[in-house]
């Protein structure tokens, strides 16, 4: 039977409202949801999407999503599932990034930041652990991760350059066949759906281009770039992000992009969010209320419609890419090689909290921090934060508000 528009709205809605805690929960909490619950999708049905999502760049749990409601009500159920996904956490980061621009600077609120920042390293560490567990099966895996880390740590090797190599690396050691006898697919209209998202997606960048905007199409630019590299997750690519919107844009500071991420921790929805706080604080910067208004709208839009054009492509296809072998390899090699992505993420975040001032070495990318700037209340509030949440199990979003009001007591104190 075929769902009502005000069902999947209330079902997707509550999913959108609910989704905290990052790629892991989200996708959990859509399989009670849709598989176990509603009993909307099989639990093959639901692999087999999750398995593309994977392949794909972008959030896989957003996709996830729009692929669900693309399945139930088509094209229209895929936007509707996909953009409630995202509108929630949207929203808050909007509202928390205006607050951040207003009072960000007030010591308190600083010594909140703390809190939640040595919280974000072990969610951060979580999502290494958990992923290491799962991915690094071979000693191709285990190669591809060291390679990775040893690659964006030490030498400071594009980020996109290290996905394309790991993808090259994992198809060369597919097992079977480079091509198998698959049925046609069922809905082949490829052709016009790329004609139809790819003009929304480029077209604000066409007017931006024509109207001379040269802030905003710099924005648009890069994160229309990003949305075609962000292979494992938004956690896979702020290091590569920061460098970009750091160093080479000069659009924030290091500590700016430090405290985005710690938020967009914080809210409903997929933490490429994240994208969108760093766009407002960049317009703010550079022009104000409208500006940072107008970059922030232009990111969410070259962030998010590149994922219904991925999933409206090829949800179609779903059957004929699952049983392609090279394409599945290659997405084991990405993910292995995200394995020491993350590594380098984590490294580098904890060292720009755990210390006031890192420098970089003068060959390659290799942090170096000043020692005699450590923050030991830095390190208590992360092993706070490791207690919390891998041995007393605590929710992440209390764990964020006790981490929050432990910074804050700490400036009470007069110990930060």
């Amino acid at each position: 039977m075929e769902q009502s528009w005000s069902e999947l709205t209330r079902v997707f809605g509550r999913i959108g409202l609910l989704s905290f805690g990052g790629p892991a929960a989200q996708i959990a909490l859509m399989h009670e949801t849709l598989v176990s619950r509603q009993k909307w999708l099989t639990e093959d049905q639901y692999l087999r999407a999750l398995s593309l999502c994977m392949l794909l760049p972008g959030p896989e749990a957003m996709q996830l999503a729009t692929y669900a409601g693309w399945r139930l009500r088509g094209i229209g159920g895929g936007l509707l599932a996909g953009s409630l996904f995202v509108v929630p956490g949207a929203v808050v980061i909007l509202a928390l990034a205006l607050a951040y621009i207003h009072f960000g600077d007030i010591p308190m609120v600083q010594a909140a930041f703390l809190g939640i920042k040595a919280a974000v390293i072990v969610i951060v560490l979580q999502a290494l652990l958990r992923l290491g567990r799962n991915t690094l099966q071979s000693p191709v895996a285990w190669g591809l991760s060291c390679a990775a880390f040893l690659a964006l740590f030490v030498f400071g090797i594009p980020f996109p350059l290290v996905v394309v190599a790991a993808g090259i690396v994992g198809a060369l050691h597919a097992k079977g066949g480079p091509t198998d006898a698959l049925p046609a697919p069922a809905q082949p209209r490829s052709g016009r759906t790329i004609v139809i998202f790819g003009t929304l997606w480029i077209t604000p960048l066409a007017v931006l281009w024509f109207t001379a905007q040269g802030f905003l199409l710099e924005i648009g630019l890069f994160f229309s770039k990003l949305a075609v590299v962000t292979f494992g997750g938004a956690y896979a690519v702020l290091a590569y992000m920061t460098q970009q919107v750091v160093q080479d844009h000069g659009w924030i500071k290091t500590s700016q992009m430090i405290d985005a991420l710690g938020l967009a921790e914080t809210t409903p929805g997929p933490l490429i969010l994240v994208t969108e706080f760093v766009a407002l604080l960049a317009g703010y910067a550079q022009g104000g209320l409208v500006l940072a208004l107008a970059a922030g709208a232009l990111t969410l839009w070259v962030t998010f419609v590149p994922c219904f054009l991925w999933i409206f492509v090829t949800g179609p296809y779903l059957d004929n890419i699952a049983a392609r072998p090279r394409l599945s390899a290659a997405l084991h090699g990405i993910t292995a090689a995200v394995v020491g992505v993350i590594l380098n993420l984590s490294i580098w975040f904890a060292l720009h909290v755990f210390f006031a001032d890192v420098g970089t070495a003068t060959f390659g990318s290799l942090p170096i921090p000043d020692l005699s700037t450590f923050n030991p209340w830095a390190v208590a509030l992360a092993a706070f934060a490791g207690l919390l949440l891998l041995r007393l199990s605590v929710n992440l979003p209390a764990t964020l508000l006790v981490l929050a009001a432990s910074g804050c007591a700490l400036s009470i104190l007069g110990l930060l």
